[in-house]
């Protein structure tokens, strides 16, 4: 389970709310309401006051690379440090492991991505290829918790539709998701709560995620 309590970010009043395993929260908020900054704060790469446990440790408790391994944020452009996507997937990896080689291929077939782009000079590859890769980088070890900023953004409609899949699967998995979407379609198809910034308060269907403004 995410815990998040008192965390404060940017002009935001103190956010205080839940995130149990498998549920995923919608963000929701006009532009420049604070929702990539409240992803950031959340991976621990942007200063936030406030506390946020994992399975009931708190970020502070553990090296901040150990805890980006476990919540780890996928922006809507993301960053590469490698000329390739190969080069990114071996970092993660760490070897060239049999299940990190069968991985690869199941996520590079659930993306709808073909094998080639791996190799291919990243400067080559579209916007909506890259936003796959990112996700794929993401999910090859398997972290706790997924803070997802425009997943879809990019993609057209078919696309859109591989990466909710692949979304829905990691809920299935047990793994959490805090997304912020542009598609509210999207959103309400995936989410089971939703946190409104405009007013800093988390409406919830089902009791299993619940949230509220401190």
């Amino acid at each position: 389970m995410l815990r998040i309590e008192n965390l404060k970010v940017g002009e935001l009043p103190p956010l205080s709310f839940e995130l149990a395993d498998g549920e995923c929260l919608a963000v929701h908020g006009p532009s420049g309401a604070g929702k990539t900054r409240l992803l950031r704060a959340v991976a621990d790469l942007d200063p936030a006051p406030g506390h946020i446990f994992l399975d009931g440790a708190e970020r502070r408790e553990m090296p901040a690379p150990a805890w980006r391994k476990l919540v780890r944020y996928v922006a809507a452009e993301p960053a590469w440090w490698t000329d390739t996507a190969r080069g990114a997937i071996r970092d993660a990896d760490g070897k060239a492991s049999a299940k990190g080689k069968d991985r690869v291929g199941w996520l590079t077939d659930a993306l709808g991505l073909e094998a080639a782009l791996l190799d291919r000079p990243l400067n080559l590859v579209s916007t909506g290829e890259r936003q796959r890769l990112a996700l794929l980088r993401t999910l090859l070890d398997e972290p706790k918790v997924l803070l997802l900023d425009e997943p879809t953004a990019a993609l057209d409609a078919g696309n859109a539709a591989l990466v909710e899949e692949l979304i829905r699967y990691q809920l299935l998995a047990g793994r959490a998701v805090l997304l912020v979407s542009h598609d509210g379609g999207l959103s309400n198809r995936l989410a089971s709560a939703h946190l409104d910034l405009a007013r800093a308060v988390p409406q919830s269907r089902p009791a299993a995620v619940s949230g509220q403004a401190a």
